[in-house]
């Protein structure tokens, strides 16, 4: 990066945190502070609930989940438009009528205390290790492929952050949003444009999609029913759906986004967006990715995309090992692009013979390079050298390598704008929830010490993810990573909503156990099954083993009652 990036960055990241700041200047109460002014229009709301998932991992690591994998992982966002449309006519009439803060205090309502400290623990715990992750996956890519010191770069973003939610609250986090979501979407449009100029003058996007397809990158519904494969229709249409209904309906950082809104119809209308949003946007961002690949197919690649790494260990003793895979794989890369030539050459005559035999070519060259490539990810982490998976760097190397100065800057811009968008929205859920459903039971003051005593926890929930980033490691493609983690929480937690919302025979008790039960089984499933089941299955388990098991329960203690009068 040159000045003009740094200044381009430099400007956007002040700017957007000194916008949020003044538009929540006049919040200086509990109820402004934790749930905004109630005036915010169904756009605001739209884009802000957009935003608060769509991180940088999101911008960073899908267009390297849909080079490595291809449209496939779309369909983790398909029963999302259902979940939405659940949400907006069941979940959300409940919390505007009630009048709540967060959605625990729902929970204290239809049940008892216990019960709603269980939903704000498990959201706490769970949301507490996402707003880590959502400060140190950008930071570990950022820093690596710029030469920044991590932890810098973790310690920085967290703290501008946490700075402008902790002074301006909900409506800060809303409205920078917007300011965030414009710089995401102006960063991935000028990148996407830059892409397509970049490829070669003959290659039209009838060979792109060729080119795609023949590799099996443009597969983006699977209907099998293999439950060890992660991304499935059926995962994606079931598992999505109960994965997003917990997401957006019973986790804080998005109930605190849209219950703000000026009205019922204001706030569905923000969720309505949404779901007719949310797919297309992911789509988009895959389809990046999908072209990346292909541009990759006619310029050299590295080994690694993770380049600082693989630069460091070619001056180790793995030096020489690592000179050898590199050489098969520029060999292995040579050969597939010459057989995509005559691939495509073949095509266009329509001479079918020839462009199936040049594809099967291609094809194997590609495995080849494939396998010098994984023994040279191997070759690296024999040499103590651990990073995230190699595809979350295949578009920062891109932006860095082919944009012009300026527009890096932009790009480098959108995901620390992504980065805060999410984080603050977190930061201002910890807040509420510790300061609603639990601080306000434990110390009986006024609201004018919960105001500032939200404020005081928004600081502390910042320090404990900056924390937390500082010491994280993942091995995942981070995409993947955040929905894991979530899947093992939000099933339990989307079994408690609905039996508050539809099984009104359940009682506190028996949710209260069966949501515990439910949860360790959870645990020890996925810790000892793994990926011999899809992690978005999870949510499907966890939610049924919660509501079984609180029934069973209940049905129980009614029949101890009946025994004991």
């Amino acid at each position: 990066m040159t000045w003009p990036d740094y200044l381009v960055l430099f400007i956007a990241i002040l700017g957007i945190a000194l916008y949020g700041v003044w538009r929540s200047r006049k919040n200086r109460d509990l109820g402004s502070y934790l749930r905004g002014a109630g005036d915010t229009n169904w756009l605001v709301i739209g884009l802000s609930v957009m935003a608060t998932q769509a991180s940088a991992i999101t911008f960073l690591s899908t267009p390297g989940q849909g080079f490595e994998g291809g449209l496939g992982f779309v369909q983790n966002y398909f029963g999302a438009p259902f979940a939405l449309i659940l949400i907006a006519a069941v979940f959300l009439p409940i919390y505007r009528r009630f009048k709540v803060y967060t959605a625990y205090e729902y929970l204290g309502t239809r049940f008892d205390a216990k019960t709603r400290l269980l939903g704000a623990g498990l959201f706490l715990f769970h949301r507490g290790l996402g707003a880590g992750i959502t400060i140190y996956a950008p930071a570990i890519v950022l820093s690596t492929v710029m030469g920044w010191r991590l932890d810098y770069t973790i310690i920085g973003s967290g703290l501008v952050a946490t700075g402008y939610t902790m002074t301006g609250g909900s409506d800060a986090v809303t409205h920078t949003q917007k300011v965030q979501l414009a710089v995401i979407f102006a960063g991935m449009a000028a990148a996407f444009g830059v892409l397509v100029s970049r490829l070669p003058a003959n290659v039209s996007t009838h060979d792109v999609m060729t080119v795609a397809g023949g590799f099996h990158k443009l597969e983006a519904v699977d209907f099998s029913f293999s439950s060890g494969k992660r991304y499935t229709f059926w995962s994606g249409m079931i598992g999505g759906l109960f994965l997003a209904l917990s997401y957006f309906g019973a986790d804080q950082s998005q109930v605190q986004r849209y219950i703000s809104g000026a009205s019922l119809r204001e706030s569905r209308m923000g969720l309505m967006f949404n779901a007719i949003c949310k797919i297309p946007m992911q789509f988009f961002i895959l389809l990046l990715g999908v072209y990346l690949f292909v541009f990759y197919q006619f310029a050299r690649p590295p080994v690694l995309f993770n380049e600082t790494a693989w630069k460091q260990a070619l001056t180790t003793s793995a030096g020489p090992r690592l000179t050898e895979l590199e050489r098969q794989f520029q060999t292995a890369h040579d050969e597939k692009q010459a057989a995509i030539g005559r691939w495509l050459d073949a095509s266009h005559r329509g001479d079918s013979t020839k462009a199936a035999t040049s594809r099967a070519e291609a094809a194997s060259a590609n495995d080849r390079e494939t396998q010098a490539k994984k023994n040279a990810s191997k070759a690296l982490k024999a040499a103590g050298f651990k990073s995230s998976n190699d595809a979350d760097y295949v578009f920062i190397r891109f932006i860095l390598r082919e944009l012009p100065h300026g527009l890096i800057g932009l790009l480098v811009a959108a995901f620390f704008a992504a980065a805060l968008s999410s984080k603050a929205a977190e930061l201002n859920a910890l807040s509420s929830t510790t300061t609603i459903d639990i601080y306000r039971h434990l110390v009986k003051r006024d609201d004018a010490h919960y105001y500032k005593a939200s404020r005081l926890f928004t600081g502390l929930w910042g320090l404990v993810a900056i924390g937390f980033a500082l010491f994280a490691n993942l091995s995942e493609n981070l995409i993947q990573a955040a929905n894991i983690v979530g899947s093992i929480f939000y099933g339990v937690i989307l079994g408690i909503f609905l039996a508050a919302f539809f099984f009104k025979r359940i009682q506190g008790t028996a949710i209260f156990f069966g949501a515990i039960v439910a949860q360790l089984i959870v645990f020890v499933s996925y810790f000892r099954l793994g990926e011999t089941v899809g992690y978005l299955w999870y949510n499907v388990i966890g939610c049924g083993l919660c509501l079984a098991l609180a029934s069973g329960l209940q049905s129980a203690l009614g029949q101890r009652k009946e025994l004991a009068s």
